[in-house]
């Protein structure tokens, strides 16, 4: 799963320091943290950003899978389905711009928020009603949990 516009809405805040900020949404935090693992699927985090704050928090979701400054998705994603014993076909991936979209179309499932970009969106198999960091993600593991499947996100 993707992080910036997917898991945020895609925006930085930055303070006159320098700092920056992202912001999240507590219903894809809840889902990821109590829901996945019941279902018996793992998170993973393949980012093109380097960030402290998602290193953050993806510590307080308890997620251990994450690569953060990833520039070939795909690749990695491939190497990671190996080291799980797992195929592509189980694999559910979430992104919204186009260092997503090879992975989005290898998926077993591709999804991409409503904000996603279009090439990102013709690309996917289920567009979410929900926007990126506004709850996409918690609506993409109720449609698992309903569908009872099991794999990585």
């Amino acid at each position: 799963m993707d992080v910036d516009g997917t898991l945020t809405d895609g925006k930085i805040y930055m303070s006159a320091q320098g700092e920056a900020y992202k912001v999240f949404d507590i219903k894809d935090g809840y889902g990821i943290k109590h829901i996945l693992p019941q279902m018996g699927i793992t998170p993973v985090i393949i980012t093109g950003r380097k960030s402290d704050i998602v290193q953050r928090r993806a510590e307080e979701l308890g997620i251990e899978l994450i690569y953060q400054g990833i520039s070939n998705k795909l690749c990695l994603l491939e190497k990671i389905i190996n080291e799980q014993n797992c195929t592509l076909d189980e694999v559910v991936y979430i992104g919204d711009d186009l260092n997503d979209l090879e992975c989005i179309k290898k998926a077993g499932l591709g999804v991409c928020p409503v904000d996603a970009q279009e090439d990102v969106k013709n690309g996917a198999n289920y567009i979410t009603v929900r926007n990126g960091g506004n709850g996409a993600v918690r609506e993409v593991i109720d449609y698992l949990s309903s569908e009872q499947g099991k794999g990585m996100l």
